[in-house]
């Protein structure tokens, strides 16, 4: 097949991050993918880095000039390549190519849905998404409902497709588990929360922070923390500023950008997704269940799907997050009742699945031409 994957998306978030982990899959499948990015950003420097053709298209634009030259260019591309399937992986141009498609270029044009903010539901929007794109994906179960109920999207053109994780690259790793612990001062006998995620106020560091020193105020004595993660949005130091100010500087860790990530997660003994919002896609959550480690999780976006129901928080709960951890400390079939659950969970989720649901949902597009 060829596949047009528009990614223009500005930051390498969980959107770009689906959009490109699923374009190398096709590549590698042996489809011709052409990826076209918003030149100049980081998406479009990893999509370059991974070997894939990419096409930069400012879709993004204001500019009424600029948005001219971006609608002749896509139509030269469409004439060139005359591709079989369009992803739009973001909303801004998706209207473009829905007016493309009316005006007769013959293409199925798929909206993939990796944002978790809900799509204005007006005439012309469920207009777009119901008769003239020929299918939209979903990557939770609760943008699969609004989807259904607000934008009355047919239930044949809906398509639920997680993540997908490699497997391969994100599994346990005792060696590794051994030598992160070691370097941060991490004892055998130590409880090590963790949560793995950019430094942002959306994920949740302060809840997290503060739900463990509630442990140990209620005698959890060798809990500790690991924050893996690095400067983003929040600076180190306002992390540190809050791990101080709840008296966690003992027994507290900030990895810094690493490479090792597998091997930091592996350092874990119970993994934390403390998100207040988003979560549409949920990266971490899954490299930390690849990764064999428990996880407690606030019910934002998809985690609902993935976790196991007695480990869903509240956001912005410290204290469910503080009991529902301490739970998992002191009840070890509990923990083993978790992992098996994550388990059935994940073998629906490696790469391979990601891969055949998509290609499953293309070819059954094609093939109802």
């Amino acid at each position: 097949m060829k596949i047009f994957q528009i990614v223009n998306v500005r930051w390498f978030n969980a959107t770009a991050w689906y959009a490109l982990t699923l374009s190398r899959l096709l590549a590698d499948a042996g489809h011709q993918v052409t990826v076209l990015t918003q030149g100049g950003t980081k998406p479009d420097e990893v999509a370059r880095d991974m070997g894939l053709t990419t096409v930069p298209v400012d879709l993004n634009t204001n500019n009424p000039l600029r948005f001219a030259d971006a609608t002749r260019h896509i139509t030269r591309l469409l004439k060139e390549y005359r591709p079989d399937i369009v992803n739009c992986h973001r909303g801004e141009g998706f209207f473009l190519w829905g007016a493309l498609k009316l005006l007769g270029f013959q293409f199925k044009l798929v909206r993939t849905r990796g944002d978790q903010r809900p799509p204005r539901s007006d005439f012309l929007n469920r207009f777009i998404h119901a008769s003239v794109a020929d299918a939209v994906v979903v990557t939770n179960r609760r943008m699969a409902d609004f989807f259904l109920q607000t934008m009355r999207t047919p239930a044949q053109g809906l398509w639920l497709i997680h993540g997908g994780v490699d497997t391969a690259r994100f599994a346990f790793d005792p060696t590794g588990r051994d030598r992160v612990r070691t370097e941060f001062g991490f004892e055998p006998h130590h409880t090590v929360v963790g949560l793995v995620g950019r430094f942002d106020r959306v994920k949740g560091h302060k809840e997290t922070i503060e739900a463990v020193s509630r442990l140990r105020d209620a005698g959890h004595a060798d809990v500790r923390l690991f924050l893996i993660g690095f400067d983003t949005a929040m600076t180190s130091g306002q992390i540190q500023a809050t791990i101080d100010a709840h008296g966690l500087g003992d027994i507290a860790r900030i990895s810094g950008k690493r490479q090792d990530i597998a091997a930091c997660i592996s350092a874990l003994d119970i993994g934390v997704v403390a998100s207040l919002w988003s979560e549409a896609i949920a990266r971490a959550g899954l490299e930390i269940m690849a990764v064999e480690r428990p996880l407690v999780s606030t019910n934002v976006g998809v985690m609902p799907d993935l976790t196991a129901p007695p480990m869903l928080v509240e956001p912005g709960d410290p204290t469910g997050l503080a009991d529902t951890l301490s739970s998992l400390i002191r009840n070890a079939s509990l923990r083993t009742e978790v992992l098996e659950a994550q388990k059935r969970t994940m073998s629906q989720l490696t790469l391979d699945e990601f891969l055949k649901r998509s290609l499953n949902l293309y070819s059954s597009l094609i093939d109802n031409h």
